[in-house]
């Protein structure tokens, strides 16, 4: 079997794509889905998901200040439904400890323990060489460009103005 040329050629479409962007996103979305699995089965290895193991990286760089439940929920890099829920299994496995403030009895700081930066100090290995192993064969100017490209499709306010694009459509 021969190596596919595109996106189109590896689903087997049969049309082109109805304009540039649809076939951009589709190839983000098919390059995500074959990255994730490969993580999927490293985190079920340790038994965590994608957001649990996030979870516990945002508390490590935390600190002793921790995180409460809401700055946790806006620093993952996939939102989840129930970030409360998603620190209950994590508290119930002994990774992290909720502790109600002293000033603000409503605010509850959650924080990684010993047995949580335990994990993840026998997983970093393994993870940095995954990723590696995924896009190791990209130059660093191609992972700095692809990187650029991924923020200013997240980000389009912040992209600059191309006077190319804007005569094309004039």
């Amino acid at each position: 079997m021969t190596q596919p040329r595109s996106l189109g050629e590896e689903i087997g479409k049969l049309q082109p794509f109805e304009v540039p962007e649809q076939e951009a996103y589709l190839s983000l979305m098919r390059t995500a889905s074959v990255l994730a699995a490969d993580f999927s089965r490293v985190f079920r290895q340790f038994g965590l998901s994608e957001a649990t193991y996030n979870t516990l990286r945002i508390l490590r760089g935390a600190g002793e200040r921790g995180r409460t439940c809401g700055e946790v929920r806006d620093m993952l890099v996939a939102q989840v439904p129930d970030v409360t829920r998603l620190i209950d299994r994590l508290e119930e496995s002994g990774f992290v400890q909720r502790e109600r403030g002293q000033s603000d009895r409503r605010v509850v700081r959650i924080r990684i323990t010993e047995q949580g930066l335990s994990l993840l100090a026998r997983m970093d290995a393994t993870v940095l060489d995954m990723h590696r192993a995924q896009l190791g064969h990209l130059s660093r100017d191609e992972l700095s460009m692809l990187i650029q490209l991924l923020f200013r499709s997240r980000h389009p306010e912040s992209n600059p103005t191309d006077p190319a694009r804007s005569t094309a459509t004039a």
